[in-house]
């Protein structure tokens, strides 16, 4: 993606189902379960580079010894600045204390961050400013060992207002107005409520206060908490939770928005945000590792038991196509494969822009995301070019001379590495009025490669703003004097914001719907902004089942290609010579190459929850009114 976009967080959860002195004798370190979070994360780095967490539970402690441990970071490098800090706390208690080195039962008692449920997370803010209260996990206190509560998750909820008065409605007074924190109290009510049932039940068995502690772990029912606590959510969410007596989950919404996977062994349960951090991590197969279903948690208790709760009735799966286009790593071999199926749909359109002059046309992408299916594009180049060789050796009729067969056998597709970037560059940029013309230099071009009889064809995963398209790449792509410039998306227009964990909160940001709002006032029918606010307005004390996507008729008073074409005079200035034609992938092509994963909201507006067709109407409102507040 050539847009600068934030967006989705990664969770990383380890459960550790041996002694630690077990860890120690077979892999040499009590520390096994630090090491490995460490490795998640860092193979998470992509889903979050504003901040990242760690922190941890310890088994069958005494009381007045240390369980929990958390440490957050917002540096440059998060991921690496909380490991160091582990790391510099590590050796500086077994530096002093060298006592501990060899025995793992000190470690346990006297070392921070040991222990045996882990729980790690990356972070990229959505919405407001970034600091360090903001980073998972969050943790929510008590005395009561069961009633500590450790939450981290890869979510965005949409009725945030309503959970909200929920828990004032109960008598709570929650300390922010987030989702994280709301959702955490919604938990925590429920928790502190089972622990409070579980308790009185013991009591009047006669059981000592003493005696209680240890049984009400046995007895706390997780999935009956969540099923309470999760009644009213509307949003995508993969959430995992640690309790203070060492119970753990990981919940994923009904409609399987985020992901979640997980593997499970004698040592460990582990779960991620992708498969492949699993497969790298522990060295296993892609079929070890399941995909935890909709609606459903992994619940781990204490003793180790371990099980898959259905919490939630899950809705029609609609997991997120962005995962598969741009998000997750392309390491997983299914997201490989439909990347590269992507770029080879596109083919068909890419042929008609370059008139069928493969000879004269030079292949590239951009950014790297872009590769895998700049793979697909070219396979099919490759066969299309194939297929035309015959034909042109058939029409030959064995009358061909040697030196035409081998021209003719000559042609292969023409592939450049034309485009760098510079991330140094990037990183120095600052937002102000000065940058752009440091922005028109992210990008560095490979010079002699183009002709100007040639077509240049650059295949990006998405575009988004457009802003980097118009300011930088197509500027730097004129410098090589191409006869046309062709950009290509491997997924479609995005024309909806997201409210499910992307940052693409608002409409006005997004190219394809400043290009309908164009041709609306080319064709005198822009009172049809109006239609659609008041449309919107009307709905706004709706319940959220009954509200409907009016945005969606600003669009339908075009075609695609209507829209693709005004994208490209939106994202072309005079200054550029070539001609320019950004071409998307159509959604029927994105479902064929992503048939499992139909969420596709942002390009069709078609929400996989209620409370979806609220925040766009929201996102319109906003715009039309100027208001530059939150959709959800």
């Amino acid at each position: 993606m050539s847009d600068a976009l934030k967006h989705e967080c990664g969770i990383a959860h380890i459960r550790l189902l041996k002694p630690l002195e077990y860890y120690k004798e077979k892999y040499g370190s009590a520390f096994y379960g630090v090491n490995k979070m460490y490795l998640m994360m860092e193979k998470q780095h992509n889903r979050g580079q504003d901040g990242a967490g760690f922190a941890s539970i310890k088994l069958d402690t005494n009381p007045g010894e240390r369980y929990i441990s958390r440490v957050r970071s917002i540096q440059q490098q998060p991921i690496q600045d909380i490991f160091g800090q582990i790391n510099s706390r590590i050796n500086q208690v077994l530096t002093e204390h060298p006592e501990y080195q060899d025995d793992v039962a000190l470690q346990k008692k006297h070392v921070p961050y040991i222990g045996e449920v882990l729980l790690g997370h990356v972070r990229y803010g959505t919405f407001g400013k970034n600091s360090v209260e903001s980073v998972h996990p969050f943790l929510r206190q008590n005395n009561w060992m069961h009633r500590n509560l450790i939450l981290a998750g890869n979510f965005n909820m949409t009725n945030v207002k309503e959970l909200f008065q929920n828990l004032v409605d109960l008598g709570q007074h929650p300390k922010e107005y987030t989702d994280t924190i709301t959702i955490m109290e919604k938990i925590g009510h429920f928790l502190d409520d089972a622990v409070s049932k579980v308790y009185k039940d013991l009591k009047k068995e006669g059981y000592s206060k003493h005696e209680c502690s240890p049984l009400i772990a046995e007895r706390l029912k997780v999935h009956k908490i969540l099923k309470r606590a999760a009644k009213n959510w509307d949003g995508g969410y993969a959430m995992a939770g640690l309790l203070g007596h060492g119970d753990s989950f990981v919940l994923r919404d009904p409609a399987g928005i985020r992901p979640a996977f997980y593997y499970k062994d004698d040592e460990v349960v582990v779960v991620a945000s992708e498969r492949p951090v699993i497969q790298t991590v522990f060295n296993v197969e892609f079929d070890d590792v399941k995909e935890l279903e909709p609606g459903h948690a992994i619940i781990t208790k204490t003793s180790g038991d371990v099980s898959i709760k259905q919490i939630l009735q899950p809705l029609e799966r609609k997991s997120c196509s962005f995962e598969r286009i741009y998000f997750s790593r392309g390491s997983d071999a299914e997201i490989y494969q439909e990347r590269k199926t992507l770029g080879k749909l596109l083919m068909p359109q890419v042929l008609k822009a370059i008139d069928n002059d493969t000879k004269n046309t030079v292949f590239s992408y951009i950014p790297n995301t872009a590769e895998t299916s700049f793979y697909g594009l070219i396979d099919t180049v490759e066969e299309h070019l194939n297929e035309r060789k015959t034909q042109d050796i058939l029409k030959g009729n064995g009358n061909l001379s040697k030196e035409q067969v081998i021209s003719i056998l000559e042609e292969t597709p023409r592939i450049e590495k034309i485009a760098i970037k510079d991330v140094k560059l990037r990183t120095f940029i600052t937002e102000d009025s000065s940058r752009d013309d440091l922005v028109a230099h992210v990008y560095d071009v490979t010079y002699g490669v183009i002709k100007p009889t040639d077509n240049l064809v650059i295949i990006d995963d998405s575009i988004v703003r457009g802003t980097t398209l118009k300011k930088s790449i197509i500027k730097m792509m004129d410098r090589l004097h191409p006869k046309k410039i062709i950009v290509v998306s491997s997924a479609p227009q995005i024309r909806y914001p997201d409210c499910y964990g992307i940052d693409m909160a608002n409409l006005e940001s997004l190219v394809a719907f400043n290009a309908a709002l164009e041709l609306l006032k080319e064709n005198n029918n822009y009172n049809l902004v109006e239609e659609v606010y008041k449309k919107c307005k009307a709905q706004v004390d709706l319940a959220d089942k009954d509200v409907q996507n009016f945005v969606k008729e600003i669009y339908d008073q075009f075609t695609p290609e209507q829209i693709s074409a005004k994208i490209s005079e939106l994202l072309t200035d005079s200054s550029v010579n070539a001609d320019v034609e950004i071409i998307f992938q159509s959604v029927d092509n994105l479902h064929q190459a992503c048939p499992e994963h139909l969420g596709d909201w942002y390009f069709t507006g078609n929400y996989p929850t209620a409370g979806g067709n609220r925040v766009v109407n929201r996102a319109f409102i906003n715009f039309y009114e100027g208001n530059k507040e939150r959709a959800y």
